[in-house]
């Protein structure tokens, strides 16, 4: 395998495209008629990017690139049959022409993509979590702001227009003021869950050392490799980072904060029979100024938070709003709020001393929820502000507050204790070898710098 060039080398090799002015990017051809874009990954939510970013007509994919061959000719088809494909994302990034870069990888590839994208002087769209840690992250925010570029992370739910309404009454004060969030992610998984198959060679077509990258050498296993990446520690989160990236980044929108001051996480292997190493139902807690936030994953039970199935809820002084992922949209229950003290003796009050609150019952359905969950608009958004110049809604920044928050679930889970957060110096306070799993080693030759 070709060794990967230092970053310094190939930000040289980039710096005659990397400091693009809104007016000079006009001047490009096509800038103001369709984003050429090179999409690395196209498996799984890659393909469902891929339809996502297929929708908007001023767009075309002309690169597409996968370690898994097989998956290259189905995208190449869906998206017109005239990219150019390869399975060596540093060759796509090489091809002339590209404006942007669309990343759908396994997490633990994110931060390299990324940076070298950003280097090469493209503007990149990247799957949430941002990055598989902290440092990681750290590292792609001062790359994108050095490098100029516009970045969209893919919480998508920030561009989808019921959830911004939604986002926007509770900032108001709709619903007073908020002390709880709560998130679910329910999926019966049990008993077999995603099996326990034993190590094999790699299926036809798949470059595993090249799949591997930066991550420690291992045998091929069927479930660490294509999506099932996600229930295995040196490629993922779990789906605390996964699903429950999406739900925090709603919640620290909502509260206007983006990083906890501490985090605790309990779980494990309850119910399934299966190789993963990332527990199946966990409870993950983070407290922030005067709000507590928890996400709860259940893999033993399908029902999901209530009859409507309500991905989050919010609790405040004078209401409580309920918002779904699905077709339910969201819907606000107005609380009663008191004119007097708690009596003394009664945990009821019967003598009628409280008021409806300023909180109106609202239930408002999305007009339209297109795309895998809304991604369309988030598609949109990326491709408007590669055009413009304007920040999208989830630049790099952003992303990674968000997933720093859900990655520390994982230092809380590993260390077995409570994790007091300096979200602004990025460390734990309290727990020293805690820090050490902030970063990882990268297998040679990759660096990131």
């Amino acid at each position: 395998m070709p060794k990967s060039p230092s970053r310094r080398t190939f930000g040289k090799a980039a710096a005659g495209t990397v400091a693009l002015t809104a007016s000079s990017y006009r001047a490009i051809a096509g800038a103001n008629d369709r984003v050429r874009l090179g999409c690395i990954g196209v498996g799984n939510r890659g393909d469902q990017l891929l339809d996502a970013f297929l929708v908007h007509k001023d767009c075309q994919v002309d690169a597409i690139c996968d370690a898994y061959e097989p998956y290259l000719e189905p995208a190449n088809k869906k998206a017109g049959g005239h990219a150019k494909l390869f399975k060596d994302y540093r060759q796509l990034l090489a091809h002339n022409g590209l404006d942007a870069i669309v990343i759908a990888t396994p997490d633990h590839w994110h931060a390299l993509q990324f940076v070298d994208a950003c280097r090469a002087g493209k503007d990149v769209y990247v799957e949430k979590p941002s990055s598989l840690t902290v440092a990681e992250g750290r590292v792609m925010c001062r790359v994108a702001e050095e490098t100029k570029r516009i970045t969209q992370v893919g919480l998508h739910r920030r561009s989808i227009p019921y959830i911004r309404e939604a986002v926007d009454l509770i900032r108001s004060g709709a619903i007073g003021k908020v002390t709880v969030a709560k998130a679910f992610f329910h999926r019966n998984e049990s008993p077999m869950g995603i099996g326990k198959p034993a190590n094999s060679e790699p299926p036809a077509g798949l470059d595993w050392d090249l799949w591997l990258g930066p991550a420690k050498q291992s045998a091929f296993n069927a479930n660490k490799c294509l999506y099932k990446f996600r229930w295995f520690w040196e490629y993922s989160g779990g789906q605390v980072t996964n699903m429950g990236t999406h739900y925090l980044d709603v919640i620290q929108w909502a509260i206007g904060q983006d990083a906890p001051k501490a985090v605790a996480c309990l779980g494990g292997k309850y119910v399934v029979d299966d190789n993963r190493e990332v527990p199946d139902t966990c409870e993950s807690i983070w407290q922030y100024d005067n709000c507590l936030a928890t996400f709860s994953q259940i893999n033993g039970n399908g029902a999901r938070g209530g009859a409507k199935g309500w991905n989050l809820e919010f609790r405040g002084t004078l209401g409580t709003m309920y918002i779904s992922d699905g077709t339910a949209g969201y819907e606000i229950v107005p609380e009663s709020v008191r004119e007097e003290e708690l009596p003394a003796l009664s945990p009821i009050d019967r003598a009628g001393n409280s008021r409806q609150g300023r909180a109106t019952k609202i239930a408002r359905k999305p007009a339209s929820n297109k795309g895998p969950a809304g991604t369309d608009f988030h598609t949109r958004n990326f491709l408007d502000s590669v055009k413009s110049r304007k920040p999208a809604h989830c630049p790099m920044e952003t992303g990674h507050r968000s997933t720093t928050s859900t990655i520390l679930t994982r230092l809380a889970l590993q260390r077995g204790g409570l994790i007091h957060w300096d979200g602004t110096a990025e460390r734990v306070t309290n727990d020293e070898a805690a820090n050490a799993l902030l970063s990882y080693e990268y297998r040679k030759p990759w660096k990131l710098a």
